[in-house]
């Protein structure tokens, strides 16, 4: 079994920056993809990034692309995404999710383990 914990989360201003960060316990996650999801208020849970297992290759959401970025450190087994530049279309619970492959996926359905989220609100 697989235990992910984000933490990271709060209130800012559009503009400010945040870093999540989702530590895993339990089975060793440093062989498989990561990746953090995002669902605002009425709406239905989206990518927003994802991490090879090695950290050697990431894919972003076009929304995120520039302003966001996603690392891993395999020795904590910790994940991270820090977001800058932040935007009020930014805010909603963010979920870290430990994916089934090792190499990066969009795809929900290939995430096996997810975190019980943390909320990031930009206010504007």
């Amino acid at each position: 079994q697989v235990h992910l914990v984000e933490s990271g989360g709060g209130l800012v201003q559009a503009g400010a920056s945040l870093r999540l960060s989702c530590v895993s316990s339990g089975r060793t996650s440093s062989n498989y993809a990561m990746g953090w999801f995002r669902q605002a208020p009425g709406k239905e849970r989206e990518f927003v990034t994802s991490i090879s297992w090695s950290g050697g290759s990431t894919d972003y959401a076009d929304s995120v692309k520039g302003r966001f970025t996603v690392s891993r450190d395999n020795a904590k087994n910790t994940v991270y995404l820090q977001m800058n530049s932040l935007k009020p279309g930014d805010t909603a619970v963010y979920y870290c999710a430990r994916s089934r492959r090792r190499y990066t996926s969009t795809l929900q359905s290939d995430y096996d383990y997810w975190g019980q989220g943390t909320q990031v609100t930009v206010s504007s």
